[in-house]
């Protein structure tokens, strides 16, 4: 059964074929070099219809972040309803683990996040927005679990320090070649770390974890 024109199932339809699109064109491509006839070209409808679900570049990657805080989400309340040990260690541990499988999440989270809401829609950027605060409360929900003793304020300094810390993983996370000749030849000393191994590490320190707990 064909799905009627202008209907909210066909808007939501085109909306993720072109939110596809543009993810797998990212996964080869930089940011910068895709363009909307890139995405055009890969959607059933074509460049000039997806203006009508999209003004901007920009505004379809926030829609593709905001799907992947929502996934996110999804893993950190599976992480706080988790039965058995609830130790902090688990928790830096569960916790790395969720952002280990959220690739996408992180590389979209380290380009310049200023620009990408400044030329989105305001309606968008409340969307995304609301992804953005409930996954601050998922957290929250977390520490709720496994940190029982912690104040408000101490669950606020948490997010504080951890949320900035998430925009910088995939920058060092994800060296290149290239990267890597620039700073041996720069004399930078440069000690790989997957994400789950630099994310644990920095969630024990602000926990408190020490190597006997």
């Amino acid at each position: 059964m064909a799905v009627p024109k202008g209907s909210p199932e066909l808007t939501t339809a085109r909306r993720e074929e072109i939110i596809a699109a543009c993810e797998t064109l990212y996964r080869t491509m930089s940011f910068k070099d895709i363009t909307i006839r890139d995405i055009g070209n890969m959607t059933s409808f074509g460049r000039t219809s997806i203006y009508t679900y999209f003004q901007t570049k920009e505004e379809i990657f926030l829609a593709i972040l905001q799907r992947e805080y929502e996934a996110w989400i999804a893993e950190l309340d599976a992480l706080a309803q988790r039965q058995g040990e609830c130790s902090r260690r688990d928790f830096a541990c569960g916790l790395a683990k969720t952002l280990e499988r959220r690739d996408l999440l992180l590389k979209i989270m380290s380009m310049n996040h200023f620009d990408m809401e400044q030329n989105s829609r305001e309606e968008n950027l409340v969307e995304f927005k609301i992804a953005y605060g409930n996954s601050m409360r998922a957290v929250i929900r977390c520490l709720d679990r496994f940190c029982p003793e912690m104040t408000a304020a101490e669950q606020q300094d948490f997010l504080y320090a951890f949320f900035p810390f998430m925009y910088g993983i995939y920058p060092y996370t994800a060296v290149t070649d290239k990267q890597k000749r620039a700073m041996e030849r720069a004399g930078v000393k440069y000690v790989y770390q997957s994400v789950y191994e630099i994310t644990r590490t920095f969630l024990n320190r602000i926990l408190g974890v020490t190597a006997e707990q």
